[in-house]
């Protein structure tokens, strides 16, 4: 009898089980209850439906919107937040970084509850002010997704090319747009990504920050779906894989973190 032995591609086993039942296969249902009716027939009746809608075309404009203003001030909030952790007079950066996590490990929604009632106690109402209460919120929730990869990012930039930089008589403003910022492009990208999509996607947030006045893109899914409208919420779902996988194929070549020789400056 032949000796089974053991390989470490077996390793790999779990986790391509895990790829095809809890993504793959839930990725395939979306796509098949988009374009199917009640009836389990196929059809373009969800897409015709969606984009015929001017009130979800709104709501995907809107959600659009929002996304792209709370990726721009996640990104230059988070931007100088990691040049200072990544500076070697911080000592203690690694402390500081691990501050801007701790809040993520409190539950979202008790999260999100709270950031209202400190808004409340200093007078700024979700029902008087539903977009700035939900800005407030979103980058609150999102900030930490844009702070890290920038900082991971900025651990690994050249300092040599930034002190040559100075070297060749650049002023600091000339440093940072010509030398600093396109090594750190990568982390620009994967910062955005991070950002974009999960606010557009979120519905709790926007519930609770602006007490149901405001609807993005995923209330509607969230709605969809309560309401057993399983084809209507899955197109929906489809729209925004399709955006997904839009913005990674144009952003494939960005996201590479250069390769570096210096240490952190």
């Amino acid at each position: 009898m032949k000796k089974l032995r053991f390989k470490r591609k077996h390793l790999s086993i779990p986790y391509l089980l895990f790829f095809i039942f809890f993504v793959i296969l839930p990725l395939l249902l979306i796509v098949y209850y988009a374009f199917t009716d009640a009836n389990g027939s196929f059809s373009f009746g969800n897409f015709v439906e969606f984009f015929g809608n001017r009130n979800k075309i709104r709501l995907l404009s809107v959600s659009a919107i929002i996304g792209a203003l709370n990726t721009v001030l996640c990104i230059l909030i988070g931007y100088p937040v990691a040049m200072i952790l990544v500076n070697k007079k911080f000592v203690k950066s690694g402390i500081i970084v691990l501050l801007f996590i701790m809040p993520m490990w409190i539950n979202f929604v008790l999260r999100t509850a709270a950031t209202r009632d400190l808004l409340y106690a200093i007078g700024i109402e979700g029902g008087n002010y539903p977009y700035l209460t939900t800005m407030i919120g979103m980058v609150y929730n999102y900030l930490p997704f844009a702070i890290l990869p920038l900082y991971s990012t900025m651990l690994k930039m050249d300092k040599n090319l930034i002190e040559a930089s100075y070297d060749l008589g650049a002023t600091k403003p000339q440093t940072f747009v010509k030398t600093i910022l396109p090594m750190t492009k990568p982390g620009i990208i994967s910062a955005a990504q991070m950002v974009f999509m999960p606010t557009m996607s979120s519905f709790v947030i926007s519930d609770v920050m602006g007490e149901r006045k405001i609807q993005l893109i995923g209330n509607s899914i969230q709605f969809n779906f309560d309401q057993m409208r399983w084809n209507e919420g899955s197109f929906i779902a489809f729209i925004m894989l399709s955006i997904i996988a839009i913005l990674m194929f144009l952003t494939r070549n960005t996201t590479k973190v250069e390769t570096v020789r210096g240490g952190v400056w």
